[in-house]
């Protein structure tokens, strides 16, 4: 995807397939305000009285690594040499794009691979919005976390919400969460809930507003 309009298209198509605005968000590796924008401005496109103020928001396409199992192995072990001061004994990828990269990293590290997904990924309301409710879930099909070290594996840090919630959550069902990695953090966080966060890339934004 080159460009905004690209992200308006690949936006209503998945609207169109009846994924979640959370789930947009994840596909696009966008915010979910901006995931309800997008969708929103393809709706709207014709209308004078559409929202045009851009949102602030950075696309990250690295589909270019996720394409490749080569590279996805490459960029595996960076992740992997990142956490390996911690001890742990279980990776935990947050669904969706989280899951394949914490494979890697499981499988360089001798861990254990669980799989998280949140609550951004389940049913939505009317509104849009998650309903209060719905709680992210372990995958059963994958390692417990009970009593174990975990590290939490995501390609991207947009709002921060996600990855809280997985520290939270590990930590509600028995886990140590000792560290996160991700790719790319667009929040440039150190920590979340005193948990240390390592990326790949750190991404700043410097411009003003005119």
């Amino acid at each position: 995807m080159k460009n905004v309009d690209d992200l308006i298209d690949n936006a209503t198509t998945l609207a169109d397939q009846g994924r979640s605005t959370g789930e947009i968000a994840d596909e696009l590796n966008v915010s979910r305000e901006t995931a309800s924008w997008l969708v929103d401005r393809a709706a709207n496109q014709e209308s004078e009285s559409i929202d045009t103020t851009r949102s602030d928001d950075i696309h990250i396409d690295w589909s270019t690594i996720g394409k490749s199992s080569t590279r996805m192995n490459y960029i595996g072990a960076a992740m992997a040499d990142l956490l390996a001061d911690y001890d742990a004994t279980t990776v935990v990828g947050i669904e969706k794009a989280g899951v394949p990269l914490a494979t890697v990293v499981a499988q360089e590290c001798d861990h254990d691979l669980a799989a998280y997904a949140p609550r951004k990924h389940r049913l939505e309301s009317d509104t849009g919005s998650a309903t209060e409710n719905v709680r992210g879930t372990f995958s059963r099909n994958f390692a417990t976390i009970e009593g174990e070290r975990c590290v939490i594996v995501d390609d991207a840090i947009t709002s921060g919400t996600t990855i809280t919630e997985a520290v939270q959550s590990v930590r509600e069902h028995g886990g140590n969460p000792v560290a996160c990695a991700v790719l790319a953090d667009k929040r440039g966080l150190g920590s979340v809930e005193d948990v240390p966060v390592h990326s790949m890339l750190q991404i700043i934004s410097v411009g003003g507003q005119s």
